[in-house]
């Protein structure tokens, strides 16, 4: 089904209009992407795209305050009893009312039109409560975040550095000495130049182990809403993070490594052996990725079915791995709400590292997100 913010025609009179309205006009943008978030994180356009689409939102139009009468042949003396804007001095038709779905109305509806919100826009909405939990002090990685503040203006430097602002300000205050009260003319030397210090604050270093269940019980739903998570966890990751590695498992009736894009592309079928998966982050841990050196953080994908005989090595693979993790998550895609094996399994686990969440429609994965990455207060 085509989502419901891909609408049409531009609301070319904000052009016309003054900053307040302007501003208001990228408020509602705002609130219109938080709004929608739910069905923006599993949109397939955007899962599917190389990450620099744009998608579309419908806005109410910014219309000024007025007062409206009604189209009813009456007295329109007297004050209304409704807010700004509201109809008054209505003929007495009380189920008078704009047509909803497939039933005619007989009153105007609201205007709305379509802004264009960029991946950087929705990255900013969803991303700015997210955070890895329990972030503890590791070795640190040898490439550092880098950050830039202004130490000193000086009257020499490069034209990109110029502080314009400071230069009109030297320029009015020379030209004030000479009578001329005003920013022109500007002269050589009136300008000014920013100089600034370099900030270095490395990180300490982590390893997400994106793990997906691929086995032939994992339908073209389970699978895109595994991946539409993984999608954007990764983003996110990638975003605030510059010491984080992440490590891609797909697994059936055994686990291998895999290729980013393959994750994302490439399907499987089998039988489903869980543990197959747990077994590879205890080796990686093992022999790379030392929790001595790194933060842990496995998250595991799968719609809940597992042969029979693996449930309880998962158990014991799970409860061996957790004292090293700052948190393990476990997603469950599961449509119809019914009992698996390998979630009745893990209710034996008692430990807060172990974090579960049970998805049942695509708009469930905006919760998931916020709920493994919620930010620490």
């Amino acid at each position: 089904m085509e989502p419901f913010y891909h609408l049409s025609e531009e609301d070319w009179s904000l052009h016309r209009k003054g900053f307040d309205d302007q501003e208001r006009h990228r408020q509602k943008v705002k609130e219109a992407i938080k709004k929608n978030l739910a069905d923006m994180v599993t949109e397939e356009q955007i899962i599917m795209s190389d990450g620099k689409r744009t998608v579309k939102l419908p806005i109410r139009s910014l219309q000024e305050y007025k007062i409206r009468y009604s189209d009813e042949k009456s007295s329109h003396a007297g004050q209304g009893k409704g807010e700004v804007g509201d109809a008054i001095a209505r003929a007495g038709d009380e189920k008078s009312a704009p047509g909803q779905g497939k039933k005619a109305g007989n009153q105007r509806g609201e205007d709305f039109y379509e802004a264009e919100v960029s991946m950087a826009e929705i990255e900013e909405a969803l991303f700015s409560d997210l955070a890895l939990p329990n972030l503890a002090e590791k070795e640190k990685e040898e490439s550092i975040i880098t950050d830039w503040t202004i130490n000193d203006i000086r009257k020499t430097g490069v034209t990109a550095r110029i502080d314009k602002k400071k230069t009109l300000l030297a320029a009015f205050k020379r030209n004030s000495l000479g009578g001329e009260t005003s920013f022109f003319p500007v002269r050589p030397e009136d300008r000014r130049f920013r100089s600034f210090n370099e900030e270095k604050t490395p990180q300490s270093k982590a390893v997400i182990f994106a793990m997906m269940d691929t086995s032939g019980s994992m339908g073209p739903f389970e699978k895109y809403i595994a991946r539409s998570f993984f999608f954007w966890m990764t983003r996110f990751l990638r975003k605030k993070y510059t010491s984080v590695d992440i490590v891609f498992i797909a697994h059936h009736t055994e686990a291998l490594l895999m290729e980013e894009k393959d994750f994302f592309t490439k399907g499987e079928s089998g039988g489903t052996i869980c543990s197959s998966a747990y077994q590879l982050v205890l080796s990686l841990m093992e022999k790379k990725y030392s929790p001595d050196r790194y933060n842990i953080y496995p998250f595991h994908f799968s719609d809940g079915d597992n042969l029979a005989s693996d449930n309880s090595q998962c158990v014991a693979l799970l409860e061996k791995v957790l004292p090293y993790c700052r948190m393990f998550g476990y997603g469950e895609v599961n449509q119809y709400n019914r009992t698996t094996p390998l979630m009745s399994a893990f209710r034996k686990v008692q430990n807060p590292l172990f974090k579960s969440y049970v998805i049942r429609k695509r708009e469930d994965v905006y919760p998931a997100l916020s709920y493994f990455f919620h930010q620490d207060e």
